[in-house]
This record gives structure tokens, C-alpha cells and sequence, in this order.
């Protein structure tokens, strides 16, 4: 059923939007995955499989998002499912957090999901394709030192929610994905053998997988997943 279809995956060098190509490459979807640095870009592509379309791309710039989802068009002629998954976290009290350190998460989580959307809208208005952001638990549970990730997750659900209304007359599906606890990269750890409690980046692609995969009559619009024994 997904086989030659077209996915883009923002951040997909490491992580969720790694596991999220690798899963998808399974089921024999031609995948494109972006990172700020090509050169990651590159060395994930080349451990994911040959035909995987390395691209640079710092979704903080719609330039550079619309020049990435124009050279996937270019080589595989589609688009099929966009998947907003660059995100970045720092986490600090909020009398000492630095305005950089909210600036850079409010661009890269929130306004690059609206980049990322704006740019491949048209591409998925012709595929009658999938949008779909990675959000987080943290879009509707605040905690300390969080309140810049808060904010920009909670915009992120409340942004994708927004657009599954505005797009659907188009046949566009949309929906947000909220993990919680994932074995990643994120907030500079190691993923390592005590992650093995944790939602796998893979666990991420199946269930992109089994969206793709759903009767077309249903939408699940927003998903909350989190591990099923928390430590």
C-alpha cells in the first residue's frame, strides 16, 4: 500500500525522525531526510540505504525548507507525507533562561513546523498527502524548568490541530504525535542499554507506519504515547 510512496523527514539524521525513515523505507516508501549539517545528512542516508535523498536544511529558514521539499519533488516527482519532526530542548527555570535559548526553540519547534507545512502544502494538495508533527507530551503537561519547550510544544499541537481543520477539505491527513520518554539523542544523551524502558525511535515509525496505513475514512488527529512501564 506505501510502496513508492514519497516522505520527507525533517531532522532525520538521528533519533525519532531516523527511526521514523527507517521504518518507513521498510514498507518501501522513498524517502528524503533533512539536518542543519549536510554532511549528517549524507552519513545517515548512506546507513539507511542508497536511495535515500540527503538534504541541508535548518528549519528556522523557510528558504532553506522550500529549497529541500523542491529538490524532493525534483527526484521523485511527488510528495506524499511530510513529517515536521526537527526539535530542539533546553531546559532552565524561567528567570534563567536566556533569550537565546527561547528564541532558538520557539523557531526551530514552532516555526519550523509552519515552514516545513508552507512549503509542501501545494506538493500534498496534489498527493492528497499526510502532514505530521512530533510534539510531545510536553504539549499538554507544563513542568519546572520547562517553559520555553512548553510553549513551544503546546503551540505545536495547538498549530496542528488548527491545520488538520484547515486542510482536510483538501484530503490532506494531519496529525500530531506526542511522545514522551523516547531512547534518543535529546538534551545531549546517549542513548544507551538502561534506555531499553523507553519508547524506541522504531516504536515512532511504526506508528507512522500504521497512520499511513489506516482506512482513510479516520483520522487520529492527536496521539499521546508513552511507555508502557515507565521507570
Amino acid at each position: 500500500m506505501l510502496e513508492n510512496k514519497v516522505a520527507y523527514i525533517t531532522g532525520g539524521t538521528k533519533g525519532i525522525g531516523y527511526g521514523i525513515a527507517k521504518m518507513l523505507l521498510e514498507q518501501g516508501v522513498k524517502v528524503a531526510i533533512s539536518g542543519r549539517n549536510l554532511d549528517d545528512a549524507k552519513a545517515a542516508a548512506a546507513k539507511l540505504g542508497d536511495d535515500v535523498l540527503p538534504l541541508q536544511s535548518d528549519v528556522r529558514n523557510f528558504d532553506d525548507e522550500q529549497a529541500a521539499v523542491d529538490a524532493v519533488v525534483e527526484k521523485f516527482g511527488r510528495l506524499d507525507v511530510m513529517v515536521a519532526n526537527a526539535g530542539v530542548g533546553k531546559f532552565a527555570p524561567v528567570d534563567e533562561l536566556s533569550s537565546e535559548d527561547w528564541n532558538q526553540m520557539l523557531e526551530t519547534n514552532l516555526n519550523g513546523v509552519f515552514h516545513s507545512l508552507k512549503a509542501s502544502v501545494e506538493a500534498l494538495k496534489k498527493s492528497e498527502g499526510y502532514y505530521i508533527t512530533i510534539a510531545s507530551l510536553a504539549g499538554t503537561n507544563f513542568f519546572a524548568n520547562g517553559a520555553a519547550y512548553n510553549a513551544s510544544k503546546f503551540g505545536v499541537v495547538g498549530f496542528t490541530q488548527a491545520t488538520m481543520i484547515d486542510l482536510r477539505k483538501y484530503n490532506i491527513k494531519v496529525t500530531t504525535i506526542m511522545p514522551g520518554s523516547v531512547a534518543t539523542h535529546f538534551n545531549n544523551h546517549t542513548p544507551n542499554a538502561e534506555d531499553a524502558w523507553k519508547i524506541q525511535p522504531e516504536d515512532i515509525g511504526q506508528l507512522v507506519v500504521d497512520l499511513l496505513n489506516m482506512n482513510p475514512r479516520t483520522l487520529p488527529s492527536k496521539i499521546e504515547v508513552r511507555p508502557s512501564q515507565p521507570k
